[in-house]
């Protein structure tokens, strides 16, 4: 399985617009090929981002059903006009996610990037292996995955909250009984966080 991140950066003012051309665009046709694991956009930090992530069994898998997808009438979404900028990262997933994870748990997602030193990759899926379970019961825990492609050693991790005071109550909480960050894992070179909602069309709500 690999997961396709892909981040559009859009020009201020125009998300309604795009909102409005990807939702018709994406339930015609497009979800028949492939389902989209999520679909969010920025409302802290860097605005007007929209961040869209794809599920596939694997590259080949990727590339076939984006040829059929673009054979649509109605794929990719008529959205050029509207981006500044766009990135597409490959992800492979941890092997404890739960892949069948959807519905309604924001509506803040918080992703979060970590870049760690070569080769420690490993040791930070086996001290989260150890202690996501008792994590995973404190805060919705959607995802982490890591780079075999492209920029190496990157690490990225989902987190659905409620409210941005649980947000925060989680995370001391987490931090003053020890909990989190996963015990005697490596410590992350450089670390990103991004907050992001979810469009009315995402799974992932």
């Amino acid at each position: 399985m690999i997961y396709e991140f892909r981040t559009y950066d859009l020009q201020p003012r125009t998300l309604g617009q795009y909102e409005e051309i990807v939702d018709k665009a994406i339930n015609g046709g497009r979800q028949d090929l492939s389902k989209v694991f999520g679909y969010w956009y920025t409302e802290f930090g860097l605005l007007n981002r929209a961040l869209h992530v794809w599920p596939y069994e694997s590259i080949e898998e990727r590339f076939a059903i984006r040829e059929k997808a673009n054979a649509l009438d109605t794929w990719p979404p008529a959205t050029g006009p509207l981006l500044v900028d766009q990135h597409a990262d490959i992800y492979f997933p941890a092997p404890f996610n739960d892949e069948s994870i959807s519905g309604d748990h924001g509506p803040f997602y918080e992703l979060r990037m970590y870049t760690y030193a070569t080769g420690e990759i490993p040791q930070v899926i086996d001290a989260w292996s150890k202690a996501i379970d008792e994590r995973r019961k404190h805060s919705t825990f959607v995802g982490a995955w890591y780079t075999e492609l492209g920029q190496l050693n990157r690490w990225a991790h989902i987190w659905a909250y409620r409210s941005l005071e649980e947000r925060a109550s989680v995370r001391s909480e987490m931090i003053a009984k020890k909990i989190w960050p996963a015990p005697g894992g490596p410590a992350p070179r450089l670390q990103e966080s991004h907050l992001y909602e979810p469009f009315p069309f995402s799974p992932l709500t």
